[in-house]
């Protein structure tokens, strides 16, 4: 394994959903030599990691999950929330709830319009198809959710697998009848860039094993590991980057790093540092390297290489509203977990060759567009929201979302359907198991409302020299009013949906509620948003690819501005959150960086 006298054309800083794509990727070139640097451990063959019932028990543990929590958001009640983030090989798409969901068109035109040549939609497109390989759908499946507008034919050829499930139920089947009936069916695959409505995605599951499909299992497979070229180190941490100060750019030449039995290892590059941290550790590292804001670095005696204090800035993630509703004692629901005898007679079902729902992702959605408690808004109320707001919207980035969202074709909100109770009305829970375990005797179905293009902006830095301080994450929800505003018109719209059949037909008339306030007025709305709202998974931004004077940390071939040798590819590099689960993106991002590092390479 690494040593001082080992020199690498890449060492990657993290080997997660990004990370480990780009090294695959990177060491099919069998004379580029790569090492990966992971601070959690491989536990890629670990029951919780693969059946893709369990997720859960792995937030909280620190072996699994580095278990960030917030700081108190004025936004949100003061509450404290919870962000899981993947501490092991594999990173968040080892732990995350394995949604494959694609972004429209114009979230990814505004990339390119923001200054990023070569990062629109066209030229993105290749990549969403490489990253993974689709299975069709089975028969049962397109029964119980029609899937008529998937298209058979758009397999693509990754190593990721997408699956669709046999377990989808009465409660799936009544969500797309409903948002047809309110005039909101997916008639396109949403796959294309384009598709307003409900419809099923498909799940990161290898359907031959029903297991979970990530960077762990499929970018780091027994045959990729064992390249001579391919060099990772688990359980060992990143402590800064090593920077060559006498030129006139500071270049990365290598790693500070401490390995698992504690001793501090140089680990040298002739070639480049490829920083994969995630969104919110990557800009930790930098900052503890001496790039950020100089007055921060400065207070904690941190030399400064770079003063850039966008670094960390421009945050952004999904917020999102969760709503649980009791069920009438027909309808079966994932709360039957919580008896201990249930879980045990589906263990030994999935270990019968993977069979049962512990080996499928029922979760279905919708992309809506604004609406609110009397449904899908016109041209002129949109309109209208935005001249009201537009004290909130002078910013360029501001100015191109508020014309994103009065597109025809641009979901405002990505709903889920979730197949159990949540309590996100937690003031300061302790991981994200606490939103998650039914702890409510009663049966629940969940209707989350994801905002998918948040105004508000975010930080997350350093308050300390010390690499084992997680940093302070701020992601600073509803500071802009206009998210409010948007949000509490989509809970009003989902009181609609609430009396829309079949769907009213799941919900048991009067029964409990979690939280118990109902959305039914704009007010009552708000209040629900900011007792039950908390973050999907998905913060990216926080060094994002534009123009250094507009804010940005990389620029468009990922290179970090005022440095030689150092890249960003991760979701951090984000120029604006996209719709959608990021998922997807992450992956799409790390293949093309892969083919920016190899064309660049071939230009020495």
């Amino acid at each position: 394994m690494g040593s001082a006298v080992d020199v690498f054309d890449y060492i990657i800083i993290g080997g997660g959903t990004a990370g480990l794509t780009v090294a695959n990727r990177l060491t099919e070139d069998a004379d580029t030599k790569v090492l990966v640097i992971e601070a959690g451990q491989n536990r890629t063959n670990d029951p919780l990691v693969q059946i893709p019932g369990l997720v859960v028990g792995m937030y909280g543990k620190p072996e699994y999950d580095w278990n960030f929590s917030s700081t108190p958001q004025p936004g949100l009640n003061n509450r404290i929330i919870n962000q899981a983030r993947g501490k092991q090989l594999g990173g968040s798409s080892a732990l995350n709830f394995m949604m494959l969901l694609y972004p429209p068109r114009g979230s990814l035109d505004a990339w390119g319009a923001l200054g990023n040549k070569g990062w629109d939609y066209d030229a993105l497109s290749p990549y969403l198809s490489k990253f993974a390989t689709f299975h069709p759908p089975p028969q049962v499946a397109k029964d119980a959710v029609g899937l008529g507008n998937h298209d058979d034919t758009a397999v693509g050829d990754g190593p990721i697998q997408v699956c669709f499930s046999k377990g989808y139920g009465k409660p799936n089947k009544a969500w797309m009848e409903a948002f047809a009936h309110l005039g909101l069916e997916m008639k396109t695959d949403p796959r294309t860039g384009r598709g307003l409505g409900a419809f099923q995605q498909g799940g990161s599951i290898d359907p031959a094993t029903n297991t979970r499909s990530h960077a762990g299992s499929a970018h780091y497979t027994p045959e990729i590991a064992s390249r001579p070229n391919l060099t990772v180190m688990t359980e060992t941490v990143v402590q800064k980057i090593i920077f060559d100060a006498s030129k006139d750019d500071p270049v990365a030449v290598g790693v500070l790093a401490r390995t698992q039995g504690g001793a501090e290892e140089t680990l040298l590059t002739d070639g480049e540092i490829i920083l994969a941290a995630g969104a919110l550790m990557s800009p930790q590292i930098l900052e503890l390297s001496g790039v950020g804001s100089r007055s921060l670095l400065q207070s904690l005696d941190i030399p400064v290489l770079v003063d850039n204090p966008s670094v960390g800035e421009n945050l952004q993630d999904h917020p999102i509203t969760c709503q649980s509703f009791e069920v009438n004692p027909d309808v079966l629901t994932g709360d039957v977990l919580r008896d201990s005898n249930v879980l045990r007679a589906l263990l030994q079902q999935f270990q019968d060759g993977g069979k049962g729902p512990l080996g499928q992702s029922n979760i279905s959605v919708a992309y809506v567009p604004l609406a609110d408690g009397a449904g899908v808004c016109s041209e002129d109320a949109k309109k209208s929201l935005f001249a009201s707001h537009s004290e909130h919207a002078q910013t360029p980035e501001a100015k191109m979302l508020c014309k994103l969202l009065q597109e025809q074709d641009e979901p405002a909100v990505q709903y889920f359907l979730f197949p159990s109770q949540a309590h996100t009305v937690m003031d300061n829970p302790s991981s994200m198991a606490d939103y998650l375990l039914p702890t409510s005797p009663e049966n629940y179905l969940t209707v989350m409302t994801m905002l998918n293009h948040p105004f508000s902006r975010g930080s997350v830095h350093i308050t300390s020299a010390d690499v084992d301080e997680l940093p302070r994450w701020d992601p600073n929800f509803n500071s802009n009013p206009l998210d409010l505003e948007i949000s509490r018109r989509h809970v009003q719209f989902v009181e609609l949906l609430l009396r829309t059949a079949p769907f009213e037909d799941l919900f048991k008339p009067g029964g409990a509620r979690i939280p118990q306030l109902k959305g039914d007025t704009p007010e009552h709305a708000r209040e629900v948003v900011r007792q039950s709202q908390v973050c999907c998974f998905h913060p990216s931004c926080s060094l994002a690819m534009k123009p250094r004077e507009q804010g940005g940390v990389v620029d468009s071939r990922l290179r970090v501005y005022g440095t030689k040798g150092l890249r960003v590819v991760d979701a951090s590099v984000f120029p604006i959150q996209v719709a959608g689960n990021i998922q997807s993106m992450v992956y799409a991002v790390a293949e093309k960086a892969a083919d920016i590092i190899k064309e660049d390479r071939k230009r020495k």
